[in-house]
């Protein structure tokens, strides 16, 4: 019988790497064996767990979260990539150069897991879940997904939030652009009324961050690949192609890394699903019923009403840096909205 209970010890454990991970006088996650295959951090126990988990899981009867394989792609990416093309071989490159650095920025946010208190879970499901995966979102995978994100400072080991920043800088060197500015939060216009007011509001908000998590990774699977394209594109680079090439295999490195993310809340979500909650009159009320409501009205947000936010957003700023940009311009920034889909 596979083992379905954890210490935080076995969750947070690395393997034996033959060698560390260094880039560009950074030390960063993760390792890689003798061969020279990367292998992703924390995940000797945590890969092994997940499936077991999962494999449990549909033993019950339940499965992992569904999720529409159309949410893997954005409504609309804007940039496009013949824009961002463009810009780059006209030598606008502060755009990319800015997407790139925001990038890291947002990982680092995600290191706030590590420091945030969420609420017993058992105390409102009617099943015991000390053998199930949201029976240690608080016993080491919670914790290990928010270092992913944003390392270890205190030891000089970096994250993802490092890693973006190494693949901006061998794929650019060094430009004295300013930081730019991190896009504003939007949240939900409905975020203060409660969806599924059965169970108690802490519950409630901790499994839509989850989900809410889960959809950020899919967002960034998606802007990753993009990135990489554009690094791998023979036509751009040409004075740094071999940095553009260890850039964009950096990039798989980080993909590599999410991969655990996914599975793992898709498996938390989907016990969810499989269970019983506890209802705040003393009733009961299966899990399906209260996740696919939360996961209906979070999908339908960040599929509509975020897209639309985040264009008016990203519009401003930047058609303003094409026509700052010193190789930018008018004549730029016509060519550039032709390109618009």
């Amino acid at each position: 019988m596979a083992q379905l209970v954890y210490s935080e010890t076995e969750i947070m454990s690395d393997h034996d790497y033959a060698r560390s991970h260094e880039a560009m006088g950074h030390h960063l996650h993760g390792g890689f064996d003798a061969e020279g295959n990367y292998i992703s951090p924390r995940t000797l126990v945590r890969n092994p767990a997940v499936e077991a988990w999962t494999e449990a899981l549909r033993e019950r009867g339940g499965d992992i979260l569904h999720v529409d394989p159309e949410l893997m792609e954005p409504a609309e990416r804007y940039p496009t990539e013949p824009q961002m093309k463009l810009l780059l071989q006209e030598g606008v490159d502060q755009v990319f150069w800015n997407s790139l650095t925001t990038t890291g920025l947002l990982e680092a946010r995600g290191r706030f897991i590590v420091d945030r208190e969420f609420p017993d879970l058992q105390k409102i499901i009617v099943e015991d879940i000390s053998e199930l995966a949201i029976g240690h979102l608080s016993k080491g995978m919670l914790n290990a997904h928010g270092l992913d994100e944003g390392g270890e400072p205190e030891k000089g080991i970096g994250a993802h939030d490092v890693m973006w920043f190494v693949v901006r800088d061998l794929a650019f060197d060094v430009r004295d652009y300013p930081i730019p500015q991190l896009p504003e939060f939007l949240g939900r216009p409905d975020a203060r009324q409660q969806l599924a007011p059965e169970i108690p509001p802490a519950c409630e908000q901790m499994i839509l961050f989850m989900m809410n998590l889960l959809l950020i990774e899919y967002g960034a699977e998606s802007l990753f690949s993009f990135d990489q394209r554009l690094l791998l594109d023979a036509d751009l680079f040409k004075d740094r192609r071999d940095q553009a090439n260890e850039a964009a295999e950096m990039v798989e490195r980080i993909r590599q890394d999410e991969v655990v993310h996914v599975t793992s809340l898709r498996v938390d979500l989907g016990e969810l699903r499989a269970v019983t909650f506890k209802t705040v009159d003393g009733g009961t009320v299966p899990g399906a019923e209260i996740i696919d409501r939360l996961w209906a009205s979070i999908v339908h947000f960040v599929r509509v009403e975020s897209p639309k936010q985040q264009r008016e957003q990203q519009t401003r700023t930047i058609e303003r840096t094409i026509l700052e940009h010193p190789k930018g311009g008018e004549s730029v920034l016509a060519r550039f909205r032709a390109l618009e889909v």
